[in-house]
């Protein structure tokens, strides 16, 4: 039976009937069950976010263009040439490439996803004997340990957790745009479906893994989990529709440059050889050696090095990183959009007064306010928990208790407003609704005063508004609390029509207080080069306070009306210069980051609530903390592990420098390559030999990659991390172009001491000697020049490992001419005057390339 089949087939059958399909148990399954289910099923987890086992890691690692490239030569050095001790060097090349970089990339891997799997998705599942379950038997278990036949609980913010049947609803309405495309969330309810369904994604009691839940409440029985669930079978389609960031598109095209480069090289090498050596087989070996050291091969291990040594760095600062590639897109971030409660105030909301429509406190609304976040099944938000927690702290407050749930109308940010109906034995029931006071306003006809009911009339209306802003220009929070009756005889059915000639009893006011930290952090921020705007859906009143006591200057307030009456266009020019934005719906705030981003902005969002799942998705980079709700963790690509924006900006900061050690090794390998090519093509032409034999050229890049595997651990000058680092190929072009040729300059300069002072003409392996020696000390002192715009070894010094890193393999450069192997290589002992001279050549290059660096960085920067 296909899945299609399957679901459709449950979405006929009734509740209680679709349960005993599945071996569900009103109850919820017994470990024995669970265990046996997982086992057969597997885990909940769709085929894309399976690990690699360590032989699958290590054949991606093997399975490159470049290692086919090097064993092809290597069999023709074999076969052709008889040259054993090529194919030899050049297999060991190939082992000790892969498994280095198989151990770097796989242990650095293990790490970041460590850190990965801190951050969980969890679900409300019915089992049995399951610890730490509610009154109902419901407890929180992760995602993956969901089996089918499993009872969930579903609420406004919730990730549907798998493929399920919903048993009960109210006013579900859920958002699986992921798997159709419609942006609209779709209304779900538990009835039975008639049979024939054609399109599974249109049948309204059955609810997909990927989706989630907009508004509403509902329990469900899980029926596919993992791979066989509809997410699962289309992941591949859905992970191939990502974009690239500018991260990967900015290594894609220095890939391509340099493989311009060898496609124009290898050629151009091969026929000069060929046609001056009449030797073509040697000329098309010394060609591919050539086409492999211009080969970035570690380009791939650097990156992921980089960036998971930088997950493993920003962990340490309290911040999570569930998406790698996030990384260089955080320290590039420019405009910083956030909310803020928990950034701007302490997150700690405290119910100070509830008072009636005059401004006097009044213990009926805070009683009302109490039945209703009491009572309430959806999301209980910080304003909940408030009004639950200064309940319990009333030492003398007389709470009627009589009343019992008769219905709930879940909160929903188009009508901003949640109530529920309750009732006392032999009473009528009493829908009490609270809210965002405009929104309370505009459905109220009356208001109670002093128990009496009097008409909410255009005179009256003002005053009662005007007692409301006071509070939020004091900096309080304030919702407004209603009431109406029905008649006995209405017991159920109740929904959002009915929340329509209320009776306005009062309000609750709340504060949030400023973090005293607040100042500094956004100060931090604006000097990292990163511009702070508020995105809020409070009102203009409290934000203002809320910023004027951080010290946040506004430059521009736009609201959310305003938003919405602008084109995408005149948003992007209003965007640019306000700071601060009220009263934004969701999708106003997606639309605040799409405008931002127009505008050639690296634009990060920090939100944690169902509402921000939109603009997580939009900004360059989201960003999230461990307490939001789930759709908000699933759709970001950074975690903090505290709301906090120094904690924030410790995190630029390192992704600054992790983008910092990969622009190094970008810079030295495009430079030191396009020398490479002048040297190569010069040599070649008026040589009567080849300049360097293949086996010595792949020796050289061999040992040259090895220097290069420490540029994770460096350093980076703390003025590189003071401003945003985005991704310019045109600069890493003309520093290719500019500092490249100098390398040439020493190279010609040994090349004329091999052969007009030590007579080299009739002696290629010396000269190819000399030349190796002095080409792998300089490829090698050029990464301390490269590293820092500062002078080298004076005003900034590399990591212990690097520096190790280059005194080992210079040390070995200068020992291999004088070794059993070197002679194998084809080296020869260098006479005691070449030292000196190749001393000269090394300081006065070091010193013409800290001249053209610094000329370079004063006129186009790093």
């Amino acid at each position: 039976m296909t899945e299609k089949h399957d679901l459709a087939e449950i979405a006929g059958l009734e509740p209680s009937a679709a349960c005993a399909r599945v071996g569900a148990a009103p109850e919820g399954l017994s470990a024995v069950e669970v265990a046996a289910r997982l086992k057969r099923f597997g885990p909940n987890r769709v085929a894309r976010e399976e690990r690699l086992s360590v032989l699958a890691e290590l054949w991606r690692n093997a399975k490159t263009p470049l290692n086919f490239m090097l064993i092809i030569l290597a069999a023709v050095s074999w076969l052709l040439a008889q040259d054993a001790r090529s194919a030899i060097v050049i297999a060991i090349m190939v082992v000790l490439s892969v498994g280095l970089g198989f151990i770097q990339e796989h242990r650095s891997s293990e790490a970041a996803a460590q850190l990965a799997n801190m951050v969980k998705i969890h679900a409300t599942v019915r089992r049995l004997g399951t610890p730490g379950a509610d009154e109902e038997g419901y407890a929180e278990i992760g995602l993956d340990e969901l089996v089918p036949g499993d009872i969930v609980r579903l609420s406004a913010g919730d990730m549907i957790p798998a493929d399920v049947r919903l048993l009960t609803a109210k006013d579900v309405y859920v958002n699986q745009s992921a798997l159709t495309g419609e942006s609209m969330p779709l209304e779900k309810s538990a009835l039975a479906q008639g049979k024939g369904a054609d399109d599974l994604f249109a049948l309204q009691n059955i609810c997909f893994m990927g989706s989630n839940v907009i508004s509403g409440f509902a329990t469900a029985l899980v029926v596919h989990t993992g791979a066989a669930t509809s997410f699962g079978q289309l992941a591949d389609k859905i992970t191939g529709a990502k974009g690239l960031t500018s991260f990967d598109r900015g290594i894609a095209g220095f890939a391509g440059l340099m493989i311009r480069f060898i496609m124009v090289m290898a050629p151009a090498v091969f026929l000069i050889n060929g046609l001056t050596k009449h030797n073509w087989l040697e000329a098309a070996l010394f060609a591919v050696a050539v086409a492999v050291g211009l080969t970035p091969e570690m380009l791939p291990m650097i990156v992921t090095v980089n960036l998971a040594r930088g997950a493993i760095m920003m962990a340490r600062r309290r911040v999570i990183v569930k998406r790698l590639n996030a990384i260089q897109n955080f320290g590039a971030m420019d405009v910083l959009c956030t909310d803020k409660t928990g950034t701007l105030t302490q997150d700690r909301i405290i119910m100070k007064l509830h008072l009636d429509v005059r401004g006097d406190e009044d213990n009926g609304v805070l009683m009302l306010a109490y039945l209703n976040s009491h009572f309430q099944s959806g999301l209980k938000n910080v304003l909940d928990h408030a009004v639950l927690e200064h309940v319990e702290l009333e030492e003398h407050l007389d709470l009627d208790t009589g009343f019992r749930k008769v219905d709930e109308i879940p909160f929903d940010f188009s009508r901003r407003r949640l109530s529920v109906v309750v009732r006392k034995p032999d009473a009528p029931p009493l829908l009490i609704c609270k809210g965002a006071v405009e929104e309370i306003l505009s459905v109220c006809t009356g208001y109670e005063l002093k128990d009496a009911v009097q008409a909410l009339d255009a005179d009256e209306l003002p005053k009662i508004a005007a007692v409301a802003r006071a509070l939020n220009q004091d900096g309080f929070r304030v919702v407004a609390v209603a009431t109406r009756e029905f008649p006995p005889e209405r017991l159920n059915n109740f929904s959002a029509a009915d929340e329509a000639g209320l009776t306005l009893r009062g309000f609750i006011a709340f504060l949030d207080p400023p973090k005293e930290t607040a100042p500094a952090a956004i100060a931090r921020l604006e000097a990292s080069g990163v511009a702070v705007k508020i995105v809020t859906g409070d009102n203009d009143l409290v934000t203002r306070k809320v910023c004027r006591d951080v010290g946040l200057e506004i430059t521009g307030l736009m609201l959310g009306r305003e938003v919405e009456a602008m084109s995408d266009a005149e948003l992007s020019i209003a965007a640019e210069h306000a700071n601060v934005f009220a009263k934004v719906s969701p999708e106003q705030k997606a639309r605040i980051i799409a405008a931002l981003r127009a505008r050639k902005h690296v634009v990060g969002f920090m939100g944690d609530g169902i509402n921000d799942g939109p603009a997580l998705k939009e900004a360059d980079v989201g960003i999230s903390v461990d307490t939001a709700v789930d759709i908000a963790k699933e759709s970001a690509g950074i975690i903090l592990l505290e709301k906090n924006l120094s904690v924030l900006n410790d995190g630029v900061l390192a992704g600054r420098e992790v983008f910092g050690n990969i622009i190094k090794y970008i810079k030295m390998g495009a430079s030191s390559n396009f020398g490479n090519m002048f040297s190569v093509l010069g040599a070649s032409i008026f040589l009567p030999f080849l300049p360097m034999l293949p086996i010595q050229v792949l020796t050289n890049n061999l040992l040259y990659d090895f220097s290069q595997t420490a540029i994770p651990t460096d350093h980076v000058d703390e003025d590189y991390l003071t401003r945003p680092r985005k991704w310019e190929l045109g600069n890493i072009t003309r520093f290719m172009i500019f500092i490249g040729p100098i390398s040439s300059l020493f190279d010609y300069a040994t090349f004329f001491t091999m052969l007009y002072v030590f007579h080299c003409w009739n002696n290629p392996a010396l000269f190819q000697t000399g030349w190796f020696v002095e080409s792998i000390l300089t490829q090698t002192l050029i990464i301390h020049i490269i590293r820092t715009g500062h002078i080298p070894f004076v005003q900034s010094w590399a990591s212990p490992a690097l520096i190790a890193a280059t005194l080992i393999i210079c040390g070995i450069g200068i020992a291999l001419p004088f070794t059993p192997l070197g002679a194998t290589l084809g080296f020869v002992p260098l006479p005691h005057l070449f030292w000196p001279i190749v001393g000269s050549f090394l300081l006065s290059y070091a010193v013409l390339t800290t001249v053209v660096k610094t000329w370079f960085i004063r006129r186009w920067g790093l």
